[in-house]
């Protein structure tokens, strides 16, 4: 099953976060399109990622396929985004 490159990933971090700033790279890196949603900016957003994940830890990236991860190591990213077809 192929997933349309179009369906939104959606990432919430901060730029003070190490593991938002890489995960971030490596998305930019891929050439993925997503959704950042900065905590610092938007702090009600921080409610939202919560409610996603059951955790206050970021990153926390959203997938197409409603499923989530936090805190990800790059690993973990590029084995989801193979999955969903995305790379």
């Amino acid at each position: 099953m192929t997933t349309p490159a179009n369906d939104t990933i959606t990432m919430f971090g901060a730029e003070w976060c190490r593991d938002c700033r890489r995960t971030k790279a490596q998305l930019d890196g891929l050439g993925i399109e997503y959704s950042y949603v900065d905590l610092e900016t938007d702090p009600s957003a921080a409610d939202v990622a919560k409610d996603i994940s059951g955790r206050t830890n970021i990153p926390v990236v959203l997938y197409p396929d409603a499923s989530h991860q936090v805190e990800p190591s790059n690993a973990d990213v590029e084995s989801k985004l193979r999955e969903l077809s995305l790379i």
